[in-house]
């Protein structure tokens, strides 16, 4: 079985964008459509939210690959975590530790004495994820991006 040592860290480049696009719809598929109203669902498909994502932010992502393959993406601003999508069939590999070291030391070196995230209650494998990497809830409110009943954590780890 690979380990996270096959794993390359390198800065997303335009003919990424793709394939970062494609791991959204991975993510929304696998992770986020089975939680929301009709509606929101409908919402993500006519407003092809991870085409206008990746053509915001895609710049910034620091990808992980394995053999030439991109297979994660993290995005990060100041001290806060846009976001961390690992292909679901790269879960559990690796990724996603070693694409939340480089974000973590990223924030760190720009001076930050703590990186923050947000998950949603339902999604418990991130919630673990983050657990283990020794991020605590500091506080919790209604998620308004899928207007779909869902609460949000906002999760924060010291640096120092």
């Amino acid at each position: 079985m690979p380990s996270a040592l096959d794993i390359a860290v390198r800065r997303a480049r335009a003919d990424d964008d793709p394939v970062l696009r494609a791991i959204l719809h991975d993510t929304y598929e696998s992770t986020w459509r089975p939680q929301l109203t009709p509606a929101a669902a409908q919402a993500f498909r006519d407003e092809d939210r991870p085409a206008a994502y990746v053509a915001a932010r895609g710049g910034q992502f620091w990808i992980a690959e394995r053999d030439g393959e991109v297979i994660a993406f993290v995005d990060w601003e100041a001290d806060f975590v846009n976001a961390l999508h690992v292909r679901s069939a790269a879960a559990r590999t690796g990724a996603g530790r070693r694409l939340m070291d480089q974000a973590e030391a990223g924030i760190a070196a720009a001076g930050f004495a703590a990186a923050r995230l947000e998950t949603d209650t339902f999604n418990t494998r991130a919630r673990a994820f983050y657990a283990a990497r020794g991020y605590r809830e500091a506080d919790r409110y209604p998620d308004t991006e899928w207007d779909s009943g869902l609460t949000t954590l906002l999760l924060v780890k010291a640096l120092r």
